[in-house]
């Protein structure tokens, strides 16, 4: 029986005035809420300009997508950006699936993650 860690880690990452979080693990509905809580948390600091580093994120849920989506939203209203980079195909192709692709700003390395801001 393998013991199934459903939880996300963040490591937070500051370049210039851009917040770098750096997840590691699923994006489903076990993880998703405290994940945003505490996304919602450095946005409410004052953290507007995000970039997700999805490069250790094996598995993307609905409930991971919605996430993604109400943070997309907050910041819109600030106004801030939230950039998503390195994703796995696995995780690309669902988002494309769903049509994401065209909601979210998703880019294939770090670097170009940061040149958007």
């Amino acid at each position: 029986m393998g013991n199934f860690d459903t939880t996300i880690v963040i490591k937070e990452e500051i370049k210039g005035d851009v917040l770098i979080l750096h997840l590691t693990g699923r994006l489903d509905a076990v993880s998703a809420p405290g994940a945003e809580h505490t996304v919602f948390e450095f946005i409410n600091k004052g953290h507007k300009k995000l970039i997700f580093d999805f490069f250790a994120v094996d598995y993307l849920s609905s409930a991971g997508m919605r996430m993604l989506l109400s943070v997309t939203k907050k910041l819109k209203t600030l106004p801030g950006k939230l950039v998503i980079c390195q994703l796995s195909t696995n995780v690309m192709d669902v988002l494309k699936m769903s049509g994401f692709d065209h909601v979210l700003e998703l880019v294939p390395t770090l670097e170009e993650a940061l040149q958007k801001f």
